[in-house]
């Protein structure tokens, strides 16, 4: 079941922006791989196997943060705070818990939405060796 997590979330890491929002920004010497998607994008014995909501209108944050000094880029564990904004305003926290799958290290945060609602995340990334930034991104999520 974990390899199968893996799997999945690698792919949402990997497919077209605009169809699963997944990117990645450099941070210093931080690469960090994120994306928004609808939690029916899941498969349900994944989401039941690591308590995700899959729901229509439940999204899913990914974070993966990894050492772009090292070669072939290792997982670092991190801290991560943050919260979603919508144009109105209103400020949702986002609450992040770690997965971790072998050598892989991935930070999970769900939000509930409207249809066609926008956010703007921003989320503030503590990793091991003293190392800090920011992410900021935007993403609209379509109801199911």
């Amino acid at each position: 079941m974990k390899r199968f997590l893996l799997l999945i979330v690698s792919a949402l890491m990997i497919a077209s922006p605009t169809a699963f929002a997944g990117q990645y920004k450099t941070i210093g010497t931080l690469d960090v791989h994120y994306s928004a998607v609808n939690s029916t994008f899941i498969p349900p014995q994944v989401a039941k196997a690591y308590d995700i909501k899959r729901s229509g209108i439940n999204a899913l944050i990914n974070i993966a943060v990894l050492d772009n000094r090292q070669a072939g880029k290792p997982a670092v564990t991190a801290t991560l705070t943050g919260e979603a904004r919508n144009l109105l305003g209103v400020r949702k926290p986002l609450t992040f818990r770690e997965v971790r799958e072998g050598d892989a290290i991935y930070y999970l945060a769900e939000l509930r939405f409207a249809n066609e609602e926008n956010y703007t995340f921003s989320i503030d990334i503590n990793a091991a060796g003293n190392r800090s930034g920011k992410l900021t991104f935007n993403q609209t999520f379509y109801a199911d």
